[in-house]
């Protein structure tokens, strides 16, 4: 990974602020995209720079607004002349109920979990042929089987699976494009203990995984899966199987 120049989406903090750690202990060139947590990206890629001067890039960026995904490609492939892969991390999540459910939330879910992914990889996608690069989707177990009160993030994560497979078709061979499906890493913050207990009671491997869990596998898709392209891996303790 040794200068390669990764963008990863939603990367101020918890899984996406993992993710650029891993990478850039590989050598990557790492761009922190971030919408409004300007204070924790910037001290993320402060933290990073002093370690290796000029080895992460901030951009800011409203992944709802159509003129953000260009733009960002070209301010990135400005400043370094390549771009090799994209993580789309960046996610909203929230229930959605039967009869409560409006456009807003409609539009934010879809946005931050479908468009936004689809919209940048297409942007990307020249460049990353170009560098015979890689794009990784970070999806949800969820997407396959649904979380009840959560329709709206299912569906929207259920289309960034189908879209994993139809741009692994659209960009190969120079492109492989490929996504991960956690399971119980990172709880929501107002998750009560009894439905945590209840959740790792139906894990095979009976324990919560870790966000470095998900960032060594986006390592993996990234540098050592040259031949594997449209497929999702599950990262979940065996939970799919029991869900």
């Amino acid at each position: 990974m040794k200068d390669k120049v990764v963008l990863v989406t939603g990367a101020a903090h918890r899984l996406g602020a993992t993710i650029v750690r891993r990478l850039h202990e590989q050598g990557a060139i790492t761009v922190l995209h971030y919408r409004a947590s300007f204070q924790a990206a910037k001290k993320l890629a402060d933290e990073l720079n002093a370690r290796r001067q000029h080895s992460v890039m901030l951009v800011c960026a409203d992944l709802s607004q159509e003129q953000s995904y260009i733009a960002m490609i070209d301010e990135v492939v400005s400043q370094y002349g390549r771009l090799d892969a994209i993580v789309n991390n960046a996610s909203s999540f929230y229930p959605t109920l039967i009869g409560e459910v409006g456009m807003a939330q409609w539009d934010d879910l879809m946005a931050s979990n479908l468009k936004a992914p689809f919209f940048l990889s297409q942007a990307a996608a020249p460049h990353l042929q170009k560098a015979y690069g890689s794009i990784v989707n970070i999806v949800d177990i969820h997407a396959e089987k649904p979380l009840k009160g959560h329709s709206v993030y299912c569906m929207a994560k259920a289309g960034l699976v189908m879209m994993t497979k139809s741009l692994a078709k659209e960009l190969g061979p120079e492109v492989r494009v490929n996504a991960v499906a956690p399971g119980a890493i990172m709880w929501p913050e107002a998750m009560h203990s009894e439905l945590k207990a209840e959740i790792l009671a139906r894990t095979v491997l009976k324990r919560k995984g870790e966000p470095d869990d998900i960032a060594s596998t986006v390592l993996f898709l990234l540098k050592e899966a040259t031949y594997v392209t449209g497929q999702i891996l599950a990262v979940d303790g065996g939970r799919s199987l029991n869900i």
